[in-house]
């Protein structure tokens, strides 16, 4: 049985996104191809934005903000939003990396997030991340992604630690090797590194005049010099314009499609490029008709933040100013005088409308937090609910918790059911036992600051966390039809389930 296209699309969206600067330039690319524009927040959007345009901006790198405006948009008028996140849970090389021990050459890392640290062992590990480099007086971000496998943390043989436990110290025992020392040292013809040449050539340039001040060491003392000449090499460009860099480890074997009937998505960061990458597909399928904004009066955007792994308090985090400082700029933007005008705008009706613009759109809309869900463990099925035991590939799951860990209520669980009645796709319930601990979203957060109706929903997997996880393929096209309709009807049903 061949794997559907639209799993064989989300893999390879999944291998070109090692870091969440990767991931939201491959938002960026599929948003282009599609006839978004950019736009930027120090810009004015007054004479950009227009009803019937299609536009998307960016935070950080790290961070992505699409959005549609409809034809009959008016000021105050629904956002209807898919909220994600691009980051997960890694190993990220720190500010000074170089270490050795015992002959071999290591490299300096810290944990991000809740990870399964246990299972970055043994695997080929590389670097991927963004490397700031100085072009003349200016300093540029790129993206860098090394496919070859550079580095691996070993465990240690069972012979020499016979235990059922394995609980590595994440500050001793979790440093990755890179190389054999005394290969570093003898490299090059002259028994030198490539970059000890370079280094000598500097002081030797320096001698002839006053040496240049760096307030910070220079980043071959913080780094192995092999390691920066790796990158620079993948970059073309010279070890001395590396400035700085943010990297991460990742793992290089790919994502796949596997199982027997190719029902499965084995491969990391499913969460939460999974659902980055359905709210991503879902907005653009939704205007894929060139009539498709005509009659709406909505907004539609999606939303991919960075940090929610790590509590989401960040400049470019679920917990900042993104959302709220977009739709307050939307909510008073003028619309059409009607569909068939010639883009002039038509004021703000009323005196005091403009101020209460931004209030009455929170209370308008709907944000539909899409983090990926918890499938139901074969092994382990007394870890689970006994009737709310979410299955692979048998739809989107909404998360519920009395104590708000999830934003869900009644009136949302109806919207997105008519929503997926319209697309034809199944839903599921999810709830934690009672003596369990339940995880959380952005979508609590979110909705306690913009007071916005919200549903924490998301797709079923394994290994949550792990370095490999494990996804169902039907799922990805059943949660981006979803995301489709909900964005397509959201407008119609929106008054036909109020509850003020």
């Amino acid at each position: 049985m061949a794997p559907n296209q639209t799993a064989l699309d989300f893999v390879d969206f999944v291998n070109a996104s090692p870091t969440p600067y990767h991931a939201v330039h491959s938002a960026v690319q599929r948003f282009e191809k599609a006839g978004f524009k950019p736009i930027r927040e120090r810009d004015s959007w007054a004479s950009t934005l227009r009803p019937g345009g299609k536009y998307y901006l960016t935070r950080n790198g790290s961070s992505i903000v699409a959005f549609t405006i409809g034809r009959k948009w008016r000021p105050g008028n629904a956002v209807a939003i898919v909220g994600a996140h691009t980051d997960s849970p890694c190993l990220r090389v720190k500010p000074v990396s170089k270490k050795s021990g015992a002959g071999f050459l290591q490299i300096g890392v810290e944990t991000y997030g809740g990870g399964i640290w246990h299972s970055w062992f043994d695997r080929d590990l590389s670097l991927a991340g963004r490397v700031l480099v100085r072009e003349g007086d200016n300093f540029v971000q790129k993206l860098v992604k090394i496919e070859k496998p550079l580095l691996r943390i070993p465990t240690l043989a069972i012979h020499l630690h016979r235990s059922s436990v394995f609980d590595p110290n994440k500050e001793t025992e979790l440093f990755p090797i890179a190389g054999l020392a005394a290969a570093e040292l003898n490299k090059g013809a002259g028994g030198k590194s490539d970059q000890a040449e370079k280094d000598e050539d500097t002081k030797e340039g320096a001698a002839e005049g006053e040496e240049e001040f760096s307030p910070l060491s220079q980043m071959s003392e913080r780094h192995h010099p092999k390691v920066l000449d790796v990158i620079a090499s993948e970059l073309n460009t010279d070890v001395g314009a590396i400035v700085d860099f943010e990297l991460v480890l990742y793992d290089t074997q790919k994502s796949c499609i596997g199982g027997i009937n190719d029902e499965f998505i084995f491969s990391p960061r499913l969460d939460n490029l999974g659902m980055t990458y359905c709210s991503v597909e879902g907005l653009i399928a939704s205007v894929k008709a060139d009539d498709a904004l005509d009659n709406d009066g909505t907004i539609r955007l999606t939303v991919c933040f960075d940090h929610e792994e790590i509590g989401s308090t960040s400049a470019q985090g679920a917990n900042s100013n993104l959302l709220p400082s977009v739709i307050r700029r939307l909510s008073v933007l003028p619309g059409n005088r009607d569909a068939s005008s010639d883009g002039s705008f038509e004021p703000v009706g009323h005196e005091g409308d403009e101020a209460t613009a931004y209030e009455q759109t929170l209370s308008r809309s709907f944000l539909v937090s899409a983090d990926m869900a918890h499938s139901v463990h074969p092994n382990y099925t007394g870890k689970y609910e006994s009737s709310h035991q979410p299955a692979m590939n048998k739809g989107t799951v909404i998360k519920v918790n009395a104590n708000q860990r999830y934003a869900t209520n009644s009136p949302g669980i109806v919207l997105l059911q008519e929503c997926a009645r319209s697309a034809g796709v199944p839903l599921q319930l999810f709830v934690v036992r009672n003596d369990s601990p339940c995880g959380s979203t952005i979508g609590p957060g979110l909705a306690a600051s913009l007071g916005m109706r919200t549903i924490d929903l998301g797709n079923p997997q394994l290994s949550m966390h792990s370095i490999r996880e494990t996804g169902g393929t039907e799922d990805v096209a059943h949660a981006i039809k979803l995301f489709e309709h909900f964005f397509e009807h959201y407008g119609a049903l929106e008054p036909r389930i109020l509850v003020d």
